[in-house]
């Protein structure tokens, strides 16, 4: 399929490695943009190249600080004023996700407040992939391409080839993931029961479902510090599974959670490269969404089904 000349791809400074990969499996090269920094730490964006008429395709995942999505922001708006025809975020991590509802009194809806700002920046289109919550989609005024990152790891998982597989879902939030992979796979799956009393501290944690003899894999879309994840490893072997892995689509990993997944008794981490890891671990495998985002894009541009992509897995 012949790209279409008039689309451009563009990054901002914090996914630029994941966007360089994007535009080659694209069929093109990344477009050319500079942020010029002030001495006060303020900065602006600036495009070298000419996007007037162009779809402008800009790819930047959201996660802290906040400088990454007001980048995003300034890029959408530059672009909008240069004459851009169409402006799409390809936002691999969409950021306070996790803020979808309040979930206590006098809190904000942070993920509705990032789409408002999205929508009155000039973004006509969203693709992102693994939303914490499928209900952000309605928090949008505009299409959103939500994709899944179980179209890279299903096919990855068949390599493997693992025998006496089963799946779990580390607290009850992930249930439907964790289905998911099981009937894609013909095996069963295990839920993990958590009680937190405050974010990032999990209290109590129960297993509902045998995992005796069976190779697991914990999957998630978010591992933050790591604290749930290894919790529930050690609980899922304590219960007499052979062996645990953690698949997760967006590797935050916060402080020291590569230390604890390394310190941790599952063989490995498997992930996504939505959000660059700070340095590499022997057990943490990153798997890349490259090709799955520049498919999303060709078909976006060429108005074609986008669901295909993740039909069979989802």
């Amino acid at each position: 399929m012949e790209t279409n000349t008039k689309v451009k791809i563009f990054t901002c400074r914090a996914t630029r490695y994941l966007a360089e990969k994007i535009a080659q499996a694209y069929g093109s090269e990344l477009g050319k943009s500079n942020v010029f920094t002030f001495a006060d730490g303020e900065f602006q964006t600036c495009y070298e190249d000419n996007v007037r008429g162009a779809d402008v395709f800009i790819v930047q995942s959201t996660f802290p600080p906040a400088d990454n999505l007001f980048e995003l922001l300034m890029m959408v708006d530059a672009a909008k004023r240069a004459s851009a025809r169409k402006i799409i975020a390809v936002i691999p991590y969409f950021g306070c996700a996790r803020q979808d509802r309040k979930d206590k009194p006098r809190v904000p809806i942070t993920s509705k407040l990032v789409a408002n700002l999205l929508t009155a920046s000039g973004v006509s289109r969203v693709i992102t992939i693994d939303l914490h919550a499928d209900q952000i989609q309605g928090f949008f005024e505009m299409p959103v391409d939500h994709l899944y990152a179980s179209s890279i790891f299903v096919p990855f998982l068949k390599e493997l080839n693992i025998e006496d597989l089963m799946f779990a879902s580390p607290d009850t939030g992930g249930t439907r993931r964790a289905n998911m992979y099981a009937k894609t796979f013909g095996t069963g799956f295990a839920i993990c029961y958590k009680q937190r009393s405050k974010p990032n501290v999990v209290d109590r944690m129960e297993l509902i479902g045998d995992v005796a003899g069976k190779n697991v894999i914990l999957v998630d879309d978010i591992l933050d510090t790591g604290n749930t994840l290894i919790k529930a490893a050690d609980l899922i072997l304590a219960n007499g599974a052979k062996s645990v892995r953690g698949m997760i689509s967006h590797p935050v990993l916060s402080g020291n959670a590569i230390d604890r997944i390394e310190q941790s008794n599952m063989e490995e981490l498997i992930v996504s490269d939505t959000i660059p890891l700070s340095r590499p671990s022997k057990k943490i495998r990153q798997l890349s969404t490259a090709t799955l985002l520049a498919e999303a894009i060709k078909r976006v541009e060429n108005n074609e089904s986008i669901s295909s992509l993740y039909s069979d897995y989802k």
